[in-house]
């Protein structure tokens, strides 16, 4: 199955109001913003999306409302992975009604399967659909790490055509390019990690950093396709205070953070995470200030 994500992807926030219920109306402006500002695609209730403390429902009327905003013009990921192999089958198959583009799949957290558990999982998800599908590799959060040589496995199904690759190691890296088909996508995971990633042959970045300075992510990655890696290593020099500084505390929680104060209403996190602390916005604020963004 050959499939093409795009370059840029951003890992969407979700808008909450001041009750903490979904703002979708604020969802849909949030999503036309982003591919305006160079997004290839959305991945809609992923990490950076709180897609732990969203409810069922709330996950597909995202998936809705932002295919209905920009589909066509983006590709839209749907963020369907769980640690319950059944509900991500369910799931997956309701985002598929809605008309997204693909899937991502975290792999399983807190069960900590063992790699043919992995594979297990999901081969069952992704037999379920006819969506192309994102492995995601985040050992940090999920406490499992999706080994190479188990990615290799699941990449002769069919449909299993990518994964964002949030492990930190460029040696895994190496050894996923190394021994996966060339029409394999492999996503940064980290904005860091973007540009080191793609001289390993990574495709491009799922990003969070793309929420606050899109065009210039996309100059970067543009600029070293196209051979012209001093202008990459620049920007990524330039920007790398601003990948750092939105990992100061747990993700989403920055980033929120920094679109507040450019003025998109985002809102806060919802429980069990916490707004930003006093010296923590102090310091968002710098970086943004820095950029010459405030």
């Amino acid at each position: 199955m050959a499939v093409d994500f795009g370059r840029v992807l951003t890992a969407m926030v979700t808008p909450f109001g001041k009750d903490l219920a979904v703002d979708y109306q604020q969802a849909r402006k949030l999503a036309r913003y982003l591919v305006q500002s160079g997004s290839d695609g959305l991945v809609v209730c992923g990490t950076t999306g709180e897609s732990p403390t969203l409810t069922r429902d709330e996950k597909i009327e995202l998936f809705r409302v932002v295919v209905e905003e920009v589909g066509g013009q983006a590709t839209v990921i749907a963020g369907t992975g769980s640690y319950n192999t059944a509900e991500s089958i369910t799931l997956t198959q309701m985002a598929e009604k809605v008309g997204v583009d693909g899937v991502m799949l975290v792999a399983p957290y807190y069960n900590k399967p063992s790699q043919d558990g992995l594979y297990e999982h999901f081969k069952a998800v992704a037999s379920n659909t006819n969506l192309p599908v994102m492995l995601y590799n985040i050992p940090g959060r999920t406490g499992v790490n999706i080994l190479p040589a188990t990615v290799v496995r699941l990449a002769q199904i069919e449909n299993i055509v990518a994964i964002k690759e949030a492990s930190g190691n460029l040696d895994q890296v190496s050894e996923l390019r190394r021994s996966l088909p060339d029409d394999f996508a492999i996503y940064s995971g980290d904005d860091s990690l973007t540009l080191p990633m793609m001289a390993l042959g990574a495709r491009g970045v799922v990003s969070v950093c793309s929420h606050v300075v899109g065009p210039r992510i996309k100059e970067m990655v543009n600029a070293f396709t196209a051979g012209n890696t001093t202008l990459a290593t620049q920007i990524h020099l330039e920007l790398f205070p601003l990948f750092k500084t939105m990992f100061i505390t747990t993700n989403p929680v920055p980033v929120k953070t920094a679109l507040n104060l450019l003025g998109y209403q985002v809102g806060a996190p919802r429980l069990p995470l916490v707004e930003a602390t006093v010296q923590e916005k102090e310091a968002i604020k710098n970086v943004l200030a820095g950029l010459n963004l405030i």
